[in-house]
């Protein structure tokens, strides 16, 4: 008998289907004031806020559809090949969706955005589409730690502890901070201001978390990978089907690898639950 696939996994398949009314959508609003539009359309602006960029109709709708495509591809894509590794799609991956729907939205936004700009000069809301874009960020990176923290380990004999960080990254992350906030003080837009600070905020994140580094705890209950004193993931023993001995690599790197049910640290696998 075939297997009875979840309806989770069906509306998760629909949903990711319907994204791409992000093109017909940008298709029939542009058709909408096509004969409103003038032949030459503000595209882009400078740090200032004058105009810098112009493209014809044409130009400008091949470049919004051509610009959701190479989003759409690639989300859809990461998208099916999680839902394939997993029997049925838990928090984190329905937390992915909703990011990547918040990014072809945004992108859906703007295009339309720049018709209104050329038919009535309204103002695009830069401030709200960087809120909106960190705010996703940020709850997509909660949600997918908590459903994929796991329970605390009982106690138990400690095998090995190790802790990797590595100073070198950390200050790839750090060089391009300075850089944006300096240019973040020079802007005189606010919502560049604004969108220069968040990114500076997300590299320092990642700059700290590269200098402290993951702490790997290794005991009869299992494994447990915390860093800045957070508890970030617990394995335990009894999920661990093999073991082996890996070597860090610049492509590979140290830490939980894998998708959906699939995962494995260094080595160490769990075994696929859909079994």
């Amino acid at each position: 008998m075939p297997t009875v696939q979840p309806a989770s996994r069906n509306y998760f398949k629909a949903l990711v289907a319907f994204m791409w009314v992000a093109l017909p959508v940008i298709g029939f609003r542009s058709w909408q004031v096509w004969g409103q539009l003038p032949a030459r359309l503000i595209t882009h602006f400078n740090r200032a806020g004058r105009p810098n960029g112009w493209m014809t109709p044409q130009q400008s709708l091949i470049f919004s559809l051509g610009l959701t495509l190479f989003l759409l591809i690639p989300f859809t894509a990461i998208l099916l090949y999680t839902l394939r590794r997993s029997r049925k799609p838990d928090a984190s991956v329905w937390a992915l969706l909703g990011l990547f729907y918040t990014i072809v939205g945004v992108e859906t936004f703007i295009a339309d955005a720049v018709l209104r700009y050329n038919l009535s000069a309204t103002s695009m809301p830069m401030e709200a589409i960087a809120i909106i874009l960190f705010v996703s960020i940020f709850i997509f990176t909660i949600v997918f730690l908590r459903a994929h923290r796991g329970t605390i380990l009982p106690e138990a004999n400690v095998f090995s502890e190790e802790a990797h960080g590595s100073r070198v990254v950390a200050l790839i992350f750090l060089l391009p901070v300075a850089a944006e906030i300096a240019a973040a003080l020079t802007v005189p837009i606010g919502s560049v201001r604004l969108a220069l600070a968040l990114t500076a905020a997300a590299m320092l994140i990642g700059a700290v978390f590269a200098w402290s580094g993951f702490r790997y705890v290794f005991s009869q209950s299992g494994v447990e990978i915390s860093s800045l004193g957070f508890r970030l993931r617990s394995i335990s023993a009894a999920d661990i089907r093999s073991y082996a001995v890996d070597h860090w690599n610049w492509l590979g790197g140290y830490g939980i690898r894998g998708i959906g049910d699939r995962l494995c640290l260094g080595q160490a696998r769990r075994p696929h639950q859909d079994q």
